[in-house]
This record gives structure tokens, sequence and C-alpha cells, in this order.
């Protein structure tokens, strides 16, 4: 949404008679007198009238209940925001017991679906006090006629665009936030919108205290809302990045753990560090399953079949929340987003190479937060960029330019295309000549792809991979192109964030830009830890060999010196050799299940009336007898296997049960041992196993989509299940299910 939010330069006609000179307009203000009567000598000629007056939008709020409907508030007016306030927020506060008005914490402000303005109370005074011009004359221009000249009318439109797209940030957000602190109440906004989003991102997140993105778990949408997200929160110095996670649309309650964790990885690395499950609903219904859903959302509510054996993703995603909320990240761009408003999303051109990350970055942080130290553009919290990146736009307002011009003079590194001309009427022509006068001064009179000015040094017309070389800024992680990854620092501590992104196995050699420092492979899926002995400094990298499994993510942290010795021009912590397991060896099968399963379905679902022994583990929807094919809910498989001897010190043994449909609940002699949902699909089970006869359980869920399937080919009566949202029909296609195996014991030697 780059190119959708760019105002075209418009062309100046060739006929002059399209164009009204200013000094010929005549506000008849001051002369008319009630609806109908204009006192006025009119002189010779034929003459436009324009009567301006300001009326609602006409946009209605939703969605709402219909005692809560009505037209949209004026978002760029104070008053009107207080009024809002005190007639909903407020007036829930008041029906609260004092001394319980703690439970009520947060005011949310969803994505902006609502629309844009573009006048208010004593709106011609407030253009006046920020631009120094009166808009009066101007006003025709917003019928779609030309004053002066296109130029002008550009920048006077350019002017009212911006000026209502602070103001939504200032009043509307910036006001709801100080009126909810005022009530002990903080706000928590979704900085972006859709449908005719009025404001600028950036400060529009800013304006608030905590802010949200969003990502759907297919297509695209919250491709770019995350980072929007992401990017606020770093420039403006906030901690927390949260997401509405998971979002979707149809295929009610077929979605599970493993297939949400790809994109909730991929939110990860677009800096989101809070994710928010959407959607819960608090289930009416006792008697009816699954229950209310509606056409989006994945179902996290205690109807779901597979709810609690959910804790096992949830704490996946409370672990990873943890870690990437520690220290700040590390993003070596900054993209500015340009003046120009509304605004959506910037734009990365030249696009960013692989090994490093950004941010976007807007004019209120570089003109108030903004310094340099140490070549870097440096924020008051700590975030720090090596590079800032200008976009393609030759309008920059002559305050902003002279601020970045100061910063390149102090030692900062800038890309970018010199600015020819100011956006804004405000001071013209004067702003132009300033702006030409500053650049001349940065960028020369000639096009040179690197021009030296201070300390710092401007570049053009190049890719930013010859840039980081000239400056020496080596890729922060380099692995496989299936893995996206992030990066935090935390005093000492270097934490990465690394995912595969495909459905295969992947090894590769992954490059850290860390030193000195030993490398440890902390898995958020089982909360365990462990050195990574096989690694190599080489040019002040790292390098790791690494293994993942399909959709596989980790941590690789750094934060303990190394202990061992050089050797030739790398230092390593371990010889390697052959006789030395690296970081990821392969797993040896020690015990093959060659007993049967029983397997105990729950009737209360349509499940087989007695125990099914299976010889052979299959998939449920391959089944031939309905109660297994059509099932959903929870199955118990029991068998038994025989160790002779456990490996020594070093060791571990651990359940691989194949891929499961769709969670599973690992119990060795009748102790949980942990749960799989997602590949490698292994359990340790080192503390629990013994020598000789032990008992292997493995409780397993899928979801309702083979139950909904299957009683679509039944009659209403006979149904077992509801939904207000049903889409299944006896043609849809079965979910695999249960444990398909094949199940093995094996060790692993780290």
């Amino acid at each position: 949404l780059w190119n959708e939010y760019q105002w075209p330069v418009q062309r100046e006609p060739a006929d002059r008679s399209l164009v009204i000179d200013q000094q010929k307009i005549v506000n008849l203000n001051d002369r008319y007198y009630g609806d109908s009567f204009i006192n006025w000598d009119v002189p010779a000629g034929d003459w436009t009238i324009i009567h301006y007056g300001m009326m609602p939008t006409g946009v209605t709020n939703s969605p709402a209940s219909p005692e809560g409907q009505g037209l949209e508030i004026d978002k760029i007016n104070d008053a009107a925001m207080q009024h809002h306030f005190d007639s909903f927020v407020g007036k829930i506060q008041q029906s609260i017991p004092v001394s319980e008005r703690t439970s009520l914490k947060w005011v949310v402000a969803d994505s902006y679906e609502t629309g844009s303005q573009n006048w208010t109370d004593g709106m011609l005074n407030i253009f006046r006090d920020r631009y120094h011009y009166d808009p009066l004359p101007w006003l025709p221009v917003l019928t779609g006629r030309i004053v002066q000249s296109a130029d002008r009318s550009d920048r006077f439109l350019w002017d009212l665009r911006r000026l209502v797209a602070d103001r939504v940030a200032e009043k509307y957000v910036g006001g709801l936030k100080k009126i909810s602190n005022k009530n002990g109440l903080k706000i928590w906004l979704e900085n972006y919108g859709h449908w005719g989003f009025p404001s600028e991102f950036l400060k529009y997140g800013g304006a608030s205290d905590e802010i949200g993105g969003e990502f759907w778990n297919e297509g695209t949408l919250g491709n770019i809302e995350c980072r929007a997200a992401s990017s606020a929160a770093h420039i403006y110095g906030k901690t927390k990045v949260a997401a509405e996670s998971f979002t979707a649309g149809g295929a009610a309650f077929a979605r599970y753990p493993a297939m949400l964790k790809k994109r909730g990885d991929w939110s990860f690395t677009e800096g989101i560090n809070h994710t928010l499950f959407h959607v819960f609903i608090s289930q009416p219904y006792e008697n009816r399953n699954p229950g209310v859903n509606t056409w989006f959302g994945t179902e996290f509510n205690r109807k779901n079949t597979w709810f609690y054996q959910g804790k096992a993703f949830m704490d996946y995603i409370r672990r990873c929340n943890y870690l990437l909320q520690q220290g700040l990240p590390v993003n070596d761009v900054a993209y500015f987003i340009g003046e120009d408003a509304p605004k959506m999303t910037g734009t990365r051109d030249p696009e960013l190479p692989v090994g490093y990350s950004y941010d976007y970055i807007n004019e209120e942080v570089l003109m108030e937060r903004a310094s340099v130290a140490n070549g870097k553009l440096v924020l008051p919290d700590g975030m720090s960029y090596r590079v800032l990146v200008l976009p393609k736009l030759e309008t920059m307002r002559p305050e902003l330019l002279a601020k970045i011009t100061s910063m390149v003079n102090a030692g900062l590194c800038v890309y970018g295309p010199a600015p020819k001309r100011s956006p804004s009427m405000e001071n013209y022509p004067a702003a132009d000549q300033q702006v030409k006068t500053l650049a001349t001064k940065a960028w020369g009179n000639e096009a040179k792809d690197i021009v030296r000015f201070g300390k710092g040094k401007i570049y053009n017309n190049m890719g930013l991979d010859s840039v980081f070389s000239s400056i020496g800024l080596k890729p922060d992680f380099r692995g496989h192109q299936h893995v996206l990854y992030t990066h935090r620092k935390d005093k000492e501590e270097e934490i990465y964030f690394i995912s595969n992104q495909s459905d295969t196995t992947i090894r590769f050699n992954a490059s850290f830009r860390v030193k000195n420092k030993q490398p440890e492979w902390w898995d958020a899926v089982d909360g365990s830890s462990r050195v990574l002995k096989d690694f190599e400094l080489m040019e002040g990298n790292t390098i790791i060999p690494m293994q993942l499994e399909p959709l596989q993510s980790g941590f690789v942290i750094f934060r303990k010196p190394i202990s061992s010795v050089a050797s030739g021009n790398a230092l390593t912590n371990y010889n390697r050799s052959k006789t030395q397991p690296g970081n990821f060896p392969q797993a040896v099968e020690v015990v093959s299940f060659k007993n049967p399963w029983i397997v105990t379905f729950d009737t209360a679902f349509n499940g087989p009336l007695a125990p099914v022994r299976m010889d052979t583990l299959i998939d449920w929807k391959d089944s031939r007898d309905p109660s297994i094919k059509n099932y959903s809910g929870t199955a118990i498989y029991k068998t038994t296997i025989d160790v002779h001897s456990i490996n020594g010190a070093g060791s571990h043994l651990y359940l691989n049960t194949g891929k499961v449909g769709v969670m599973a609940i690992v119990r060795i002699n009748g102790q949980p041992a942990g749960s799989v949902w997602t590949a490698p699909y292994k359990v340790d089970v080192t503390p629990f196993i013994k020598k000789g006869v032990n008992q292997v359980e493995i409780e397993v869920v899928n979801t309702w989509v083979n139950r909904l399937i299957g009683d679509s080919k039944l009659p209403p009566g006979e149904r077992k299940t509801w939904l207000n949202v049903n889409n299944y029909n006896p043609q849809s296609e079965y979910q695999s299910s249960g444990v398909a195996g094949p199940v093995t014991l094996e060790t692993i030697v780290y």
C-alpha cells in the first residue's frame, strides 16, 4: 500500500481559464444573512458562489449492538473524544464499584476502518496556526478546482492531509490516551487501518500506550501490519509489540497448532513479541458442540477438541514471547517513510539485502528523538541504526532536511536522492529555496554515487549491499533461503530466533555477527537448552552447523565466554572429528514397537463402543470403520516395550511418535513425559524409562472436522454436532488424525 497512498503530481492545465486567480476570490461570510440572502454589490461578470458547510461523514460505528450504534465521532477534536469517553468507557467504569475498578485496565482501539474526514470546529484557525497562511481562499480546491496553479493547489491539499493525519494521531489516539490515563486506564492500539486510513501509521501508533499488529494464518493480511506495529514500537520506545494472531477465514475448527506455527514464527521475525490469540468465544450452550463460532478466527475456546492439550502450544508461544521481550532489537537500517500523509506503510527501495533487518522511521522521531553517536542514528531508548534510507521522493520540508543534513555532518550514513522542493505551501516560495540550498550543500551540484559531508556520507544509485560493504557492515545473520530470523541484544547477551519456513528438513551453516561467545540452543517447544559444541569463529562471525526439521524453530543464544583455545586461524570450542557428535546428531533406534496398540475412543463422541486393537497403526481417515473415520475427540493408545539396557551419560532417550493428527501427550509408566504437536514429534523420556517392561500411553486428539463431515451425511435429528457457521458437507475432505506411526524409541548423544 505504498503506491496506493502516493498522490500523483498534477500537470498545469493548458487552458488558463481553468485556473482561478486567488486575488479574485471574494469572501462573502460577512455579507451572508440567513439561508438565502447575500448583501453584496456584485461586480460585472459571471460569478460562481460556493457555500461551504460542515456535516457528519455519515459513517456509523461497527460492529455494535443496535443500542450502541450511532455516527462515528469527530476524530480530530478534543471535545468529541472527551464526550465519547464519558458516554461509553466512562459509564462502564462508573458502573463498577470503586474498590473493584482496578479490574478494568485497558481501552482497546482496533484497526481503523471508518474512513477519513477533512474538517472540524475551528479548523480555519487550526490551519492558520499550523501553516501560517489563510486556507479560506484555497477551499475551492476541495471541489476539484485549481486555484492559482496546480502546484500550489496540490500544496494546499498536502497541508490539509498532513494536518488531518497529525490530528487523528494527536487528538484521537493521543486524546484517548490522555483521558484514559487520567482515569487509571491505558490504551492498546492497532496502528493501521483499511478502507481509508486517514493518519500516518507510525505517529498514530506512537501516540498510544501499547501497539499491536495483526496477521491472518493464511493469505497476506499482516504482511505490512506487523512491521508497522513493531517499527512504531521500536522508534517510540515501547517494549511490547502485540499482534492479533491467527485470524483466519472459513474452515471452521480445522486449524490446529502445527498449522499455526509457521505464521506465528514468521510474526516473531517481523518484531511481534506479545501474541494475542484470535478468537476466544465464551460458549453459552453446554449441549451444543462445537458451539458458537464466527466466519473468522481460530477457535481458541473450551469447546475446541484440542483446547486443553493446546497448553503445549501456548507454552511455546509464551517462551518465545518472553525471550523476544528481552533487550532491544538489532536492526541496522531505518527506512524513512517520507512526510506525505495519509500513510499505511513505508517502502524499501532499494530492497534490504538478506541478512539484515530494519525499522520504518518518520519525521516526528527524526526531528524530536534522533541524534548521532559513533556514526549511528540513535534514539533515547537505546535503539540505533547504521544507515538511514530516504524514499525516492522529490519533496521534503526544509526543517527536516536541515536535521538530516546535520546528522550526516555528525557522522551518519544516509542513502537516497537529494530533495528538490518542499511539499507544503508554508513559507512558499522561500521554503523551496531553502530546500535547494540545503540539498546542494550536502549532495553537491553534480550527481554522485557517494558524497562525503562532514563526518558522514550520502550514498545513491547503488544497492545497499555496496553501502554496507563500504562502511564495513557485515550481515547480522546468514543461513538458508527458507530460514527467517530476528535478533535482540540484552546487555551482554545476543538472542537470535531462527525459523525454518519450509516443509523439509534443512542442513546449513549459519553465520551470526557475534564473536568470542559460546553458542547455545534453546528449544521453546519443550523448554530445553544445551550447548552447541560445533562452531567456528571466522572474521568476527560465529559459524554454526545447523539442522532444522520441517517448520522447526529455536533460539541461538550467546551469553557466556568461550573456554577453549585457538586452533589455526579459527577459534573452536571443541575439536572437530568424526568420532564426536555434531550439534544435531542423528538419532539411533534402540527399540521397535512390535506389540499391538489398544486404542480407547470416547463413546460420548460417537467413538467405537469397545477398545480397538491395532496391530498396525493407521490414519483414522483411512479406517473402514465409520465410528473411527468420522471420530473427533480424544483417543488413548496403550502398549508396552521391553528395554534391555539404558545408555550412559550424555545420551538421551526419545519417544518418536511420528507425525500425529493433531496433538498428543506421551506418558511413560503412568508419568507425563511431554507433548508432541510439531516436528520433530519427539519427547525426551530419559527420566521415565526403566530397564524391563515399560507402559507407553499416547493420548491423541484431532479436530472437529471429521465428525462435522460425518454428521453432514446424517439426518439432522441424528447429528451430534452443531455450529452456527457450518460449511461442511459429505464431499468435504477428511483430516489426518490419530497416530499413524511408526513409533520408535531412539537415543541421541549430544
